[in-house]
């Protein structure tokens, strides 16, 4: 038997199945869930890229903001001379969140949102809000091993925190336009007044060795860097269930 008699192809698919009846109306189907869930040989070539929505497109730029940030930031730990590159690593993450308020008005716009779409926004703000951060707090100085572990656990809740609103999101109660009223916990591009913080560290010079409050248990094992905890209590407040936040 011909694969075309086995697989429903995907012109076939896309079809809309109209009745007999001319005038009646005919069901919608979402190309972007036929194109990603076609065989290879029904989707055919670039179908991840044709599969996008503009909202989603607009989501990578998100994502390339936070990814931009982190290059910066390995450009300037190459040559710490270059103050340049880590203002720059700072200023990509305004972007991200430029990027990150318009995608959400563009698919509402365009009535155009979809589970990849809410997956793309995730990561990109994990990137760019989450990762990027944390690179810039380790390249202006915050390198101890224990720094190293602060670090890792504001990045993990929020990627804690994104993971919880993509299951529960359905779940919170929605206004009229169908968006929902408050996020659970701090929002994650609420990060962006530690790297405004940290942007005035670099303006004043408080970083390397001057980084405001030095370190405490200097000389042991257990030196760190005490203004990360300020990154610890913005990554517990993420991850709270309690703190209700209203959307804009």
């Amino acid at each position: 038997m011909s694969k075309r008699t086995n697989t429903a192809s995907y012109a076939d698919a896309v079809k809309e199945d109209t009745p007999n009846d001319s005038h009646a109306e005919k069901p919608k189907v979402d190309k972007q869930q036929v194109l990603l869930s076609a065989s290879a040989a029904d989707a055919g070539h670039f179908s991840l890229v044709r599969a996008m929505h503009l909202a989603d497109l607009i989501t990578e730029l998100n994502g390339a903001c936070g990814i931009l940030s982190i290059f910066s930031s390995m450009r300037y730990l190459s040559d710490p001379t270059s103050v340049g590159n880590i203002y720059a690593a700072l200023a990509f993450l305004p972007f991200g969140l430029f990027f990150d308020f318009l995608d959400g008005k563009v698919a509402r716009w365009r009535k155009k949102s979809s589970m990849m779409g809410q997956e793309l926004d995730s990561l990109a703000d994990l990137i760019s809000f989450g990762v990027a951060p944390a690179v810039v707090a380790f390249a202006i100085g915050m390198r101890t091993p224990v720094d190293h572990l602060c670090l890792a656990f504001f990045v993990l809740c929020g990627l804690t925190r994104l993971a919880r609103f993509n299951v529960t999101a359905g779940n919170v109660p929605k206004d009229a336009n169908g968006k929902a009223q408050y996020f659970e916990g701090t929002p994650i591009p609420t990060t962006l007044g530690l790297d405004a913080m940290m942007a005035y560290w670099v303006w004043t010079g408080q970083i390397h060795t001057a980084i405001p409050f030095g370190t405490w248990l200097t000389g042991t094992a257990l030196e760190f860097h005490p203004v990360l905890l300020l990154f610890m209590f913005h990554g517990s407040l993420m991850t709270s269930k309690t703190i209700h936040i209203p959307k804009p």
